[in-house]
């Protein structure tokens, strides 16, 4: 199984010899491919779609992982036990849909060693919850596939972690840019950041054409995400 760039850094960071329950598999890619190189001894591919999870079922199939590769139909964790499995992983969807099913599966996922997780949105969001719920990042990266930046993070319980979180900056940087990220220096952040610092100034210029309380309230909200992503720039100076 050749995966994209996006799902490959996702598989990266899952650890190998341990259960995995692969939430919102759509067509099961990341499932077949832990299987088939044996960094899962199990998968478990929830998907609240029947659709989606036929299709997974006959990819599972086609590549003879039936045996290794269960599917449920779940909304979310609501079909999985919080003994069945080590890691979570969960992509490829919004990041206040995440923390909702997080939220909702809250003993599944105190249960788990790790959760990967690759937000599509709102990354600051789950980095929050992540932090509120007593876990700690200890590994992130970002890619770039077909023109769309990515965010991946791995996230393991703060009680088992030797080191305390440091922050060198607000905890608020480290929510909207990833911590590990900014702190690494990584090139594919200061490309994003760079890019979105570029459609802002261009969003400002075209407000500045316009006077109205809804347009100032605007401006107001563009120059603190301005504000912001200079603040991650400084990482890299």
């Amino acid at each position: 199984m050749q995966l994209t760039k996006r799902l490959q850094a996702v598989a990266d960071f899952v650890s190998s010899g341990g259960r995995v329950a692969d939430v919102g598999c759509d067509h099961a890619y990341i499932s077949i491919y832990l299987a088939e190189n044996k960094i899962a001894r199990s998968v478990i591919a929830l998907d609240i779609n029947k659709g989606p999870l036929e299709r997974a079922k006959a990819n599972i199939e086609k590549y003879g992982l039936d045996r290794i590769i269960e599917t449920r139909l779940s909304d979310g964790l609501q079909r999985l036990k919080p003994d069945e499995a080590d890691s979570i992983v969960i992509a490829g969807m919004g990041g206040a849909l995440m923390v909702k099913i997080l939220s909702e599966g809250h003993k599944v996922m105190h249960a788990a060693k790790e959760l990967i997780l690759q937000p599509q949105s709102e990354i600051y969001k789950v980095r929050e919850f992540i932090d509120r719920q007593q876990f700690t990042i200890i590994a992130e990266n970002m890619v770039i596939d077909e023109g769309k930046y990515y965010f991946v993070m791995k996230a393991v319980d703060a009680a088992g972690c030797k080191e305390p979180q440091k922050y060198l900056l607000s905890k608020r940087e480290h929510f909207h840019f990833g911590r590990l990220l900014l702190e690494k220096r990584h090139p594919v952040l200061k490309s994003y950041l760079l890019w979105e610092l570029g459609i802002c100034e261009n969003i400002l210029q075209a407000l500045e054409k316009e006077d109205s309380s809804r347009t100032s309230d605007r401006r107001d909200e563009i120059n603190e995400r301005i504000g912001l992503i200079r603040c991650g720039l400084k990482y890299y100076s």
